[in-house]
């Protein structure tokens, strides 16, 4: 960025950006230079890229848990049969029979996440002491440093595979998605065809090629929260009486 007067503003440096990009084709990949190499060449990122990786993973998987219970799409009943939540949630009513509600969610969770942050740190520990690791392209060409116990591996699997089952394919998530695409698809098809629509600041040089303008009201839809864009949606397609 070039936007402020005594700064540029946010400009992400290398490895910053290089951690941030999880998963990337070989076509995409070779459309962006340095930076998507390593998908490539079957290279690793940083280790501090690892760990944001595999931290995203505990902290998805664990909301989703929360998430699901607290909208009712799955119950504790249900989360009883996956080893990993069941071994916390026995032990939690053990150790507070007392305990009720939401609060046996949060402290259940709170231990998973726990059991998975100790495992990935003592995995990882023993990983890179078996490396002779000196440089970062000794990081690069080694295997994946930071990861799990193969034991722990296995228990996430189960409670990944519980989660596709019992809450991404529930009918009211795949109503939802369903929603979602169709209001992001109509906005941005609406925003290109007459980008007159959209607030002045961002509204498209009349210069610009069809892929600028695409990649200008791709930014501004991501830049929306859920709240935001369906009111967007309706002030575009709502017909109101009166």
């Amino acid at each position: 960025e070039r936007r402020y007067a005594t700064f540029d503003g946010l400009n992400l440096c290398f490895e910053t950006r290089e951690g941030m990009l999880k998963h990337c084709s070989p076509d995409k990949a070779a459309l962006l230079g340095e930076l998507g190499e390593r998908f490539l060449t079957n290279r690793r990122p940083s280790l501090e890229g690892q760990i944001a990786n595999l931290a995203d993973e505990i902290a998805y998987n664990n909301h989703d848990v929360d998430d699901g219970l607290r909208s009712g799409l799955i119950t504790l009943e249900q989360l009883s049969d996956v080893p990993l939540v069941a071994e916390h949630l026995q032990a939690v009513q053990e150790a507070h029979p007392k305990l009720t509600g939401r609060r046996v969610v949060h402290e259940t969770v709170r231990r998973m996440i726990n059991t998975l942050v100790s495992d990935l740190i003592a995995q990882s520990a023993s990983n890179i002491a078996a490396q002779r690791l000196v440089t970062l392209e000794d990081v690069r060409n080694a295997p994946a440093l930071i990861a799990f116990s193969p034991a722990l591996i296995a228990r996430q699997r189960e409670l990944k595979k519980f989660l596709h089952i019992h809450l991404y394919r529930h009918y009211r998530v795949v109503r939802m998605s369903a929603k979602a695409q169709r209001i992001i698809g109509e906005l941005f098809g609406a925003f290109m065809a007459d980008g007159r629509l959209l607030p002045t600041p961002f509204q498209p040089d009349v210069s610009q090629s069809e892929a600028g303008r695409a990649r200008g009201v791709a930014d501004y839809i991501a830049g929306m929260t859920d709240r935001y864009a369906i009111r967007e949606h309706q002030r575009l397609f709502a017909v109101e009486e009166g």
